[in-house]
C-alpha cells in the first residue's frame, strides 16, 4: 500500500505520547509542579500532534466528527473515543499534580489503561483488515504496544524498563516481518478465488489504462532489495542504537539522542508497515500473478 506521511506520523508520535502517559499514570511517586508540567506537555504535544496529523489523510476533514457515531462496529471510532477519554482523564491527573501537588493515583491508573487502550485500538484498525494479510496477524497489535511502551519508558526516564521493552519490541518486529512475508500465501487468496474461476487465470489487460485511487493507494510496490536495506536501518535506529546508549552512563544528551534515534527508527518501520502491505485488490491489477504462476 502507498505509505501516507500523515498516518506514519500519527502512529509514531501518538504511540510515544500515549506510552509516556502510561508511565506517568503508573508512577508510584510522580513528578509535581513544573517538572510534572514538562512531562505532561511532552506527552500531550506528541499525542495531540499525532492525532491531528491523522486528519490530513481524510479527504473530507469536516466529517471527521462522524467517526464517533460508529463505536459499535468501527475500531477507528473506538480509537477516537479512547483517545478523548484518555486525554481528559490525564488532564485531571496532570492538573492535580502540577497546581496542587496532589497524586490522584486511581485517576492515573485509569488514564494509563485508557492510553494503552488507545494504542491497542489504533493497532486493531489494521489488524482486523483481512484484505491485507500482512497486517491481519497477532504480531501487529503487539508491535504497536511494545514500541509505544518502549518509547514511553524512554521518555519517562525508566532506563531498565525501556531496555526491556526495546528488546521485546525488537523481537516482535522481527516476528512481524517474518510472519508478514508469509501471510499472503497463508491467507490462500489468489486470482482464482477472487474471480471464482477455477481454471488457470492470467491477466489479459488491466482494468483501465490510467491511475485511480486503488492503483495509487493499494497497489504500491517496494523493491525487495530496498525493503531489506530499510529493515536493517529501521531495526538499528529503533532498537539497537538506543539500547546501546541506554547501557552507557546516562546523561541528558545521550537520552535525547537515544529517543530521537528510536523515533526515527519507528518512523522507518511504519513506512515499511504500509509500503510492504499487499491488499488483495492488487490481484486485479496483476500483483502476485508471477508468484502464483511459478507455484502452479
Amino acid at each position: 500500500m502507498h505509505p501516507a506521511p500523515s498516518v506514519i506520523l500519527f502512529s509514531t508520535l501518538s504511540g510515544a505520547g500515549f506510552g509516556l502517559f502510561v508511565f506517568l499514570g503508573l508512577m508510584p511517586v510522580p513528578p509535581v509542579g513544573w517538572a510534572a508540567f514538562v512531562f505532561f506537555a511532552v506527552a500531550y504535544a506528541l499525542s495531540v500532534a499525532g492525532l491531528l496529523s491523522a486528519t490530513f489523510h481524510l479527504k473530507n476533514k469536516k466529517n471527521a466528527w462522524k467517526s464517533y457515531r460508529e463505536w459499535r462496529t468501527s475500531w477507528l471510532s473506538r480509537e477516537a473515543w479512547a483517545a478523548v477519554f484518555a486525554l481528559l482523564t490525564m488532564a485531571v491527573y496532570a492538573i492535580a499534580l502540577i497546581f496542587f501537588g496532589v497524586h490522584l493515583a486511581p485517576v492515573g491508573w485509569l488514564g494509563a489503561i485508557l492510553s494503552l487502550a488507545t494504542v491497542f485500538t489504533t493497532a486493531m484498525i489494521y489488524t482486523q483488515l483481512r484484505a491485507v494479510p500482512r497486517w491481519n496477524q497477532t504480531a501487529t497489535p503487539l508491535m504497536f504496544l511494545t514500541f509505544s511502551l518502549a518509547g514511553g519508558a524512554m521518555l519517562s526516564g525508566f532506563v531498565t524498563v525501556a531496555a526491556a521493552f526495546l528488546l521485546a519490541a525488537g523481537g516482535v518486529l522481527l516476528w512481524h516481518w517474518w510472519k508478514g512475508d508469509r501471510r499472503f500465501a497463508e491467507a490462500g487468496t489468489t486470482i482464482q478465488s477472487a474471480t471464482r474461476l477455477h481454471d488457470r487465470v492470467t491477466l489479459f489487460e488491466k482494468p483501465h489504462t490510467g491511475d485511480n485511487y486503488l492503483t495509487r493507494e493499494m497497489v504500491f510496490r517496494v523493491a525487495r532489495k530496498h525493503a531489506v536495506k530499510l529493515r536493517v536501518i529501521a531495526f538499528v535506529l529503533a532498537v539497537v542504537f538506543p539500547l546501546i546508549l541506554l547501557l552507557l552512563p546516562m546523561s541528558h544528551a545521550l537520552a535525547a539522542v537515544a529517543i530521537l534515534s528510536h523515533l526515527a527508527g519507528v518512523l522507518t518501520t511504519r513506512w515499511l508497515f504500509f509500503a510492504e502491505a499487499e491488499h488483495v485488490v492488487g490481484l486485479y491489477y496483476g500483483a502476485h500473478l508471477g508468484k502464483q504462476a511459478r507455484a502452479a
